[in-house]
């Protein structure tokens, strides 16, 4: 029952009556990430990712969870879905770590708040809007610079309109009401804009699916002419994030980008259909599980001798960096955007590790 097959079957009989949403059935759609490795590997074009994200929001709406679960969800998404919350949030963190239970784990995930202004926009060029983000604004801000700096760089004009959660986390979670209502607001905020380029894969493949004109900064810059890009003498093990392997179908989508940065070595680690566990808020409502995830996913990273690693969505780097401290071998962890951008200001690569988050 926790295969995808087997759920299928659990969401068949629950439809036909032959079964409630009792606390059983309910834990076996839990434990699923929300990875949607299944879907790129179904022959039939199952489209597993709508059915659970149905499911789940049928499983919020007519299951009553037990008392402390329904608080921690709460708590969560009182918090994650908006920036000034956020930031306070994460400056008591260090108090929260001493909470046993999931609300410690939860703070001990929690990361540093890395904000950046974002540069002068760049006018002349092809206009795009760019997405900032919750969770990106607060704690990866240096990560929409970059992104707005790269975009610059390559001739477009970037727009940033005041916006504010996109709706993944709320949807990815079962709470289908409430990220409709942040995906409409997003959908006014940005109004006529033709192109929205996301940074974060999570993010784009929800605008995608709920038919905003979203590209993933990849698919921007595919094709774009960049200045000359200066050397960064690095090893960088570059693992996939799960929703831009499998929800937008761009497997790889940063190798070729990153091998035009001279002297930068990009290393692929084991088992990159492999989830790591952070899965939006699945690395706090079964901690135990992702905890077992990202350990697997460090080993990996580490079996490649990288001095950096690498993805593009910001529950990876927190999750995978979590891991690699656990190791006790914390490697800086690099949104592929950050390295674009360093070789483009000609940022020197031991700058750029000693400066990065781990």
């Amino acid at each position: 029952m926790d295969s995808p097959r087997g759920r299928i079957h659990l969401m068949d009989a629950r439809l036909d009556g032959t079964i409630s949403l009792n606390a059983t059935v309910t834990t076996h759609f839990d434990r699923c990430l929300g990875c949607m490795a299944c879907v790129t590997a179904c022959p039939s074009g199952v489209r597993y990712d709508r059915l659970i994200e149905a499911t789940r929001d049928a499983v919020e709406r007519e299951f009553s969870r037990p008392l402390s679960d329904r608080v921690l969800r709460t708590l969560l998404f009182s918090v994650l879905p908006y920036p000034r919350r956020l930031r306070l949030a994460l400056a008591l963190a260090p108090l929260g770590r001493a909470v046993p239970g999931r609300l410690g784990a939860a703070a001990s995930l929690a990361p540093r708040r890395r904000s950046a202004r974002l540069p002068a926009p760049v006018t002349g060029g092809r206009p795009v809007g760019l997405l900032t983000g919750c969770v990106q604004s607060v704690a990866f801000g240096d990560v929409n610079a970059a992104t707005a700096g790269v975009l610059a760089a390559a001739g477009y004009e970037v727009v940033v309109p005041p916006q504010g959660c996109c709706g993944a986390l709320s949807a990815h979670a079962g709470r289908g009401e409430e990220a409709s209502r942040f995906t409409d607001r997003l959908r006014v905020a940005f109004g006529d804009t033709e192109t929205i380029v996301v940074n974060a894969a999570g993010c784009g493949s929800h605008l995608k699916d709920r038919g905003l004109p979203a590209l993933d900064v990849t698919e921007a810059l595919a094709d774009a002419d960049l200045p000359e890009l200066h050397p960064l003498e690095l090893t960088v093990a570059y693992q996939d994030s799960c929703h831009l392997r499998h929800a937008q179908r761009l497997p790889g989508a940063w190798t070729p980008l990153l091998e035009r940065i001279p002297g930068l070595r990009v290393v692929e680690p084991a088992e990159q259909d492999l989830c790591c566990g952070s899965a939006g808020i699945y690395n706090v409502v079964q901690p135990d599980a992702a905890c077992e995830l990202g350990d697997r996913k460090a080993r990996n990273v580490l079996a490649t001798d990288a001095q950096v690693y690498a993805s593009a969505n910001p529950g990876c780097l927190v999750q995978v960096s979590q891991a690699l401290r656990r190791a006790k071998k914390p490697l800086p962890a690099l949104h592929p955007i950050e390295l674009v951008d360093a070789s483009i200001r000609g940022v020197p690569a031991g700058r750029l590790r000693a400066t990065a988050r781990r």
